[in-house]
């Protein structure tokens, strides 16, 4: 039997989304992928899987979902309200979802990005060698009432493991380099940019992030004579108003506005999960610390399945405590008094 998902709703901003599709910049086609690309390596950690497998991305509120037979989930980005059959679930945890239960994810209670995994993962809009959804460029959809996902095979059986939690969803620090037009901004404006607290605006979404400085935006002679050239996520563009715009992850793939920097790759999602109206702020990096500092991230990445621990769970939040065979000797002597 085809294992399959039942989305019973679906919120405004939900997709299938991997690791993308690098490789393609040279026919116009940005890498997509998710948002928030460390979220999909907590949830292979969780479920014990490869981090390339395809998982719901839920912007700003989730949705129901119902298993046609019993399936592993995990859940990680941003919290959301969750529960199983009306029974809260932990986030940034795995569980198992049995065969027609119901799991209901509402809101974000912070951060931008949530995401649902499916052991096994799930099937997507498979083109040029991933399933995620690339709405700018017309590769795939948003996902809708009624649906029905396709769940990849599943080997692994472990549920009710938990990661410690990250620090990267109310704003903070974002480290970034020298990008192409750095050298045409004035001393005074790369160090202001450093110093200066950016806000979060709402306009932001899978293409990029506007961010609102405190006072003046920041300028360059001759920005207007900049040639159109490559840009990848990451890329700070400073558009005609001085206002700073961070590409993300569905980004075009050339632009003409002059780059004042770039995130570090491992910082991207921090920006992704800040929350309209908190801070980020920038701090200028050297190449070779740069390079350091990817380096750690990668080893930090490999190192999650090594930090997982079992899920304590509250006995009084649990519907089916009655199920556990908790002491085998207090049960017999129950039955023996009865």
């Amino acid at each position: 039997m085809i294992a399959r998902l039942k989305i019973l709703r679906a919120g405004p901003g939900m997709t299938v989304q991997d690791l993308g599709r690098p490789g393609y910049l040279d026919v116009g086609l940005s890498r997509g992928g998710a948002a928030d690309r460390l979220a999909l390596h907590e949830g292979a950690a969780l479920l014990g899987q490869p981090a390339n497998l395809a998982a719901i991305e839920m912007a700003g509120a989730g949705g129901e979902f119902e298993a046609i037979q019993d399936t592993r989930i995990a859940l990680t980005g941003a919290a959301m309200r969750v529960t199983l059959d009306g029974g809260k679930l932990a986030w940034n945890a795995s569980h198992l979802l049995p065969a027609g239960a119901r799991l209901s994810i509402g809101s974000m209670l912070g951060g931008s990005y949530g995401y649902l995994h499916i052991g096994g993962g799930v099937e997507g809009s498979h083109c040029l060698g991933a399933e995620s959804a690339h709405l700018s460029a017309g590769i795939g959809a948003r996902l809708s009432d009624g649906g029905t996902l396709t769940i990849g095979p599943d080997d692994g059986t472990q549920v009710s493991m938990t990661l410690p939690p990250d620090d990267r969803f109310g704003g903070g620090t974002v480290r970034i380099v020298a990008s192409f037009q750095s050298h045409l901004f004035a001393d005074g404006e790369l160090a202001r940019l450093q110093d200066t607290p950016l806000r979060r605006d709402a306009r932001a979404n899978r293409m990029g992030v506007r961010l609102e400085p405190d006072g003046d935006g920041f300028h360059v002679e001759g920005g207007r004579n900049v040639i159109s050239e490559v840009i990848v996520p990451g890329d700070i563009q400073i558009t005609g108003d001085g206002t700073p715009f961070v590409l993300m992850s569905e980004c075009q793939t050339t632009g003409g506005y002059p780059r004042i920097g770039t995130v570090l790759p491992c910082d991207l999602p921090r920006v992704a999960q800040t929350p309209a109206g908190a801070t980020l702020q920038f701090r200028w990096v050297g190449i070779e610390d740069a390079v350091e500092l990817e380096r750690a991230d990668a080893k930090m990445r490999a190192a999650l399945r090594g930090r997982r621990h079992p899920l304590i769970r509250d006995p009084h939040k649990m519907p089916d405590l009655l199920s556990y065979q908790l002491i085998s000797g207090v049960v017999a002597g129950d039955e023996d008094e009865k």
